[in-house]
């Protein structure tokens, strides 16, 4: 076979790639805007059509169906004593509330945005107000810099980490990565305030 031969197959076999997304579970095609399952021993999330998120509000099944509540929390703030004791070193991170065992007990997991992907830390710190959290589904995200709080979906605190690592360029991530995140930001007060 020659090149153009060669080159003839290849797209047409790239133009019948689907690129959309499916639902992890039936396979049906998703729009844009869709729900997300968690697996909690995992942590994996899964795009879901509605129907089957719908299975998953049952708190014994194997998936979380992940809530959209989008909650701005203008006077939640961590202090810097309390921040420091974190050993964080951006300014961004995220709480999430993980079940342990079966009698139903919690700890604290810390995440922050890196250019590798999400950073996690276990904490042993109870002066964190994650009670109004979901476990597993739901995440206490801090932006130190601008001293704002939000409840988020877990799948919006991830998708946080994905414009990190795909906008960040070199050493100090460029000024597109950091329009990138305050665009962020600005989205979801603008979501928790509609």
């Amino acid at each position: 076979m020659n090149a153009t031969a060669a080159f003839q197959t290849l797209r047409r076999l790239a133009s019948k790639i689907d690129n959309s997304e499916h639902c992890g579970l039936c396979r049906q095609a998703l729009a844009p805007q869709h729900d997300h399952l968690i697996d909690p021993r995992t942590r994996r999330l899964v795009c879901s059509c509605q129907a089957c998120a719908i299975l998953f509000n049952n708190p014994a099944a194997q998936y979380k169906r992940v809530p959209k509540r989008v909650q701005f929390l203008p006077d939640y703030d961590i202090g810097d004593a309390e921040w420091d004791t974190l050993a964080i070193p951006i300014g961004i991170a995220f709480f999430v509330k993980q079940s342990i065992g079966e009698n139903g007990g919690h700890q604290i997991a810390a995440y922050y945005p890196s250019p590798a992907g999400p950073v996690e830390s276990l904490l042993s710190l109870d002066s964190l107000h994650v009670d109004l959290l979901e476990p597993e589904t739901e995440g206490l995200l801090v932006n130190r810099a601008a001293r704002e709080s939000f409840v988020l979906p877990i799948d919006e605190c991830y998708r946080l980490v994905g414009l990190m690592r795909t906008h960040w360029k070199g050493l100090s991530g460029g000024a597109e990565v950091w329009k990138q995140m305050q665009l962020f930001f600005e989205e979801m007060k603008n979501r928790a305030h509609a």
